[in-house]
């Protein structure tokens, strides 16, 4: 089955206003560059967004914030966004901040068809407010439920026509979660291939979980805090 469109905004198409998106990368590594310019470029608001982080202000998901397009953000981890965190002080956003290991395995969770999870992060702070504890074997656990996304929105080395995705290093992170979570998961890669022509032992993600891939374009790559040593 061919599931390739011609770019990220046949992609999107049909995100609408109020979706719920998974959005894969780490810092700004690995993210899906193309698909937020063209969520962007599209309009969509009231958005809750899935993501390790927030982006930074004039990049990833920052650009959205500008525009005001997210009502709710998911994350682990927001602090080089200055717009996130004045929205978040004006009361404009709504933030859920989870360790991040459960953030990943609540993805993992919904790729698996898993409902729940149980996990002893949070146990005794304010994670746990109002959550179910449950102990096992003389240790308390939270139930933290797996993540319900209408779509999840990931950034690939290499894929093709199958959907078959590979990535390179980093970008390896939250993508290949999230890509298995998603109701439906669009990838931009920076390669697209004919079906057959990845080697099956380096697949990371198989195609049975994506739904819509596209070449993408432009990436800018970005490194969020640049650090290097003195030259000797």
């Amino acid at each position: 089955m061919n599931k390739i469109v011609d770019n990220a905004d046949s992609a999107i198409y049909d995100i609408s206003d109020g979706a719920v998106l998974m959005l894969g990368g780490f810092g700004l590594c690995g993210i899906p560059e193309n698909c937020i310019a063209a969520l962007v470029k599209k309009g969509v608001k009231g958005l809750t967004c899935i993501s390790n982080n927030a982006g930074v202000d004039d990049f990833g998901i920052g650009l959205m914030l500008q525009q005001k397009q997210v009502k709710k953000m998911i994350s682990s981890y927001v602090g080089e966004n200055a717009e996130f965190e004045r929205q978040l002080l004006s009361g404009e956003l709504e933030v859920e901040l989870i360790p991040q290991g459960t953030l990943a395995t609540r993805c993992m969770a919904a790729g698996y068809g898993m409902p729940a999870i149980f996990t002893p992060a949070g146990v005794g702070t304010e994670v746990a407010e109002g959550k179910e504890v449950r102990n096992f074997n003389g240790k308390d656990y939270l139930l933290e439920y797996a993540f319900d996304a209408d779509y999840a929105l990931v950034k690939a080395w290499k894929g093709d026509a199958d959907g078959n995705l590979i990535f390179k290093a980093t970008s390896r992170n939250f993508n290949p979660l999230m890509a298995m979570a998603g109701k439906i998961t669009i990838a931009e890669v920076e390669e697209l291939v004919p079906s057959g022509e990845l080697d099956p032992n380096n697949i990371h993600v198989p195609g049975i979980y994506v739904h819509r891939v596209f070449q993408g374009s432009n990436y800018e790559k970005r490194i969020e805090q640049r650090t290097v040593r003195t030259k000797e």
